[in-house]
């Protein structure tokens, strides 16, 4: 651990950690959510006639949704999605993942929040979702975790993920942070892009179907295999964040 926090720093070009805050992807990281967006953008796809790839919607996964329609529209159409088509089709999206979703949380996900609040961190989310009802239910789910004012959403950013402008806009959230000032926490490549482009050290969680190798190739620092093995993890990570220099 300590020689991966000091690869972090020397290729960033910082002397250490002064970490203030710990940014949160949503869906996958805090809740078990996935599922629900991979059978809808599946189902809204077929209705459409418009083909779509293996695990394409995990792969996609932290796009705003008019970039995830504008992918599949170019591969089918050879063109980009109309906006009367990104209102219909991303309507029926997320009609069906009303239906679909459980609404269920990652287990780990509350210690982890809380904990990161007791070591005094501020938590930031940072997520490429733009549905209500899945944002409203935070303040639910995670009391005094979240507020709007720490909190990207895809109706913050102009250039969703993998640019680094959600992350970026996540340190600015934070308290006008540096890199080295946040740990990022994600699940999904385009995710893990955003974060390492904005220059954060980024934690994968692996909770779908994707090879780790797919997390480690976008960037990630380190994979876990769930939230609870990142909660054992986790003192030993803050604990050598605030003593390693080079």
């Amino acid at each position: 651990m300590i020689k991966i926090l000091a690869q972090y720093l020397q290729k960033n070009h910082f002397s250490k950690f002064d970490l203030k805050a710990l940014l949160f992807d949503m869906d996958g990281v805090l809740y078990d959510s996935m599922p629900a967006h991979d059978k809808s953008w599946q189902q809204t796809m077929d209705e459409w006639g418009l083909k779509h790839l293996p695990n394409e919607f995990y792969l996609q996964e932290g796009r705003i949704g008019k970039s995830t329609i504008d992918t599949v529209f170019q591969r089918n159409l050879q063109r980009n999605a109309t906006d009367a088509e990104v209102t219909k089709v991303y309507a029926r999206k997320s009609e069906l993942f009303q239906q679909y979703n459980s609404g269920e949380l990652i287990p780990g996900a509350t210690e982890i929040l809380n904990y990161v609040q007791v070591n005094g961190l501020k938590s930031v989310l940072v997520t490429g979702s733009g549905q209500p009802s899945l944002l409203d239910r935070l303040d639910t789910h995670f009391p005094g975790i979240f507020t709007p004012e720490t909190m990207v959403t895809a109706f913050d950013v102009e250039h969703g993920k993998p640019d680094p402008e959600p992350y970026l806009m996540g340190l600015q959230k934070g308290g006008n942070l540096k890199p080295n000032q946040a740990l990022a926490i994600e699940n999904a490549p385009l995710g893990i892009e955003s974060a390492v482009a904005a220059g954060i050290f980024t934690i994968a969680v692996n909770t779908g179907p994707l090879p780790d190798s797919i997390l480690t190739n976008a960037g990630a620092s380190i994979v876990f295999h769930s939230m609870e093995e990142l909660l054992e993890a986790l003192p030993e990570i803050l604990r050598l964040s605030r003593t390693i220099t080079i």
